[in-house]
């Protein structure tokens, strides 16, 4: 199936005036206009195209890399105010629409703005939003104290930086532990510093490292201390005896020993980790 606003790896079908007819192994087509066409290509070639609908709303695909695609948030330029909405510069001959609607404050031209890109369900076209709390949830997180995260910096509040975690969770950055100049829009690593009630997500700046997973690694060199150097767990453990026995996820075990094997502090062996007495 060819997706609407992402990147679709499409066979060459057949050379016509207008341009290269696409498929995809559904019998779907789609046509690259001529401007697009690469100056080699072979019928039977596969090609990564964007597709998204023209300007007159007719699918269309293009070998030019958007700012964004369907599901992602990026700061785009607002090109033009309207009586319907703004149309905002994405990198394609087309603009992107943002209904007044779906508007957190008012755009201006020449304004830039993070959205979040969306297929509108009623029109079917690529929308933008700059209401991007709407798109975050925190009710099942999918990460983990102390896991590394990508980060988009949303906005700005009296106790720190508002966050967008992995492009579906929402988190802050407090203050004290801002120590750069951070701007709307900007693309971060962190890692996950804390999961406070309610599922919410403190955050720290910066990529994994020991330091950012020393309490798990501090847990189990003390457990194996305290079982004459050696615990019957490694990579290939049952998650479930992980989290009874050490009160940790089996990813965040894994990260954790990972970091002690390359300190030199423990062996992992088949029939569990052991501490390296050398």
């Amino acid at each position: 199936m060819i997706q609407l606003g992402e990147y679709n790896t499409l066979e060459i079908l057949r050379d016509t005036q207008p341009g290269l007819f696409l498929g995809d192994s559904e019998g779907n087509e789609v046509l690259l206009p001529n401007r697009y066409v690469p100056e080699h290509f072979e019928i039977g070639d596969k090609i990564e195209v964007f597709v998204y609908l023209d300007n007159e709303e007719r699918i269309i695909a293009t070998t030019t890399k958007p700012y964004i695609k369907n599901g992602e948030f990026a700061m785009l330029r607002c090109n033009e105010v309207s009586k319907y909405g703004t149309f905002l510069d994405f990198g394609l001959v087309k603009e992107l629409f943002c209904p007044f609607k779906e508007q957190a404050f008012p755009m201006k031209k020449g304004g830039w703005y993070l959205v979040r890109c969306y297929i509108d369900e009623k029109t079917e076209r690529l929308v933008a939003s700059s209401k991007t709390n709407r798109f975050l949830d925190n009710t099942n997180l999918t990460v983990e104290q102390f896991e590394e995260v990508d980060l988009i910096a949303s906005h700005p509040s009296d106790i720190g930086m508002n966050v967008i975690v992995n492009n579906i969770h929402s988190g802050l950055i407090y203050k004290d532990n801002i120590y750069q100049d951070i701007s709307v829009g900007d693309k971060l690593k962190g890692i996950v510093k804390k999961i406070r009630p309610g599922n919410k997500l403190d955050i720290a700046l910066g990529q994994i490292g020991y330091r950012s997973i020393e309490p798990n690694a501090d847990k189990i060199l003390e457990e194996l201390k305290d079982n004459s150097g050696f615990l019957p767990y490694n990579d290939k453990s049952n998650p479930e005896d992980i989290k009874d026995a050490l009160e940790m996820s089996k990813k965040s075990f894994k990260k954790a020993i990972g970091t002690l094997y390359k300190q030199k502090l423990i062996l992992i062996k088949e029939d569990g980790i052991h501490l390296n007495q050398h």
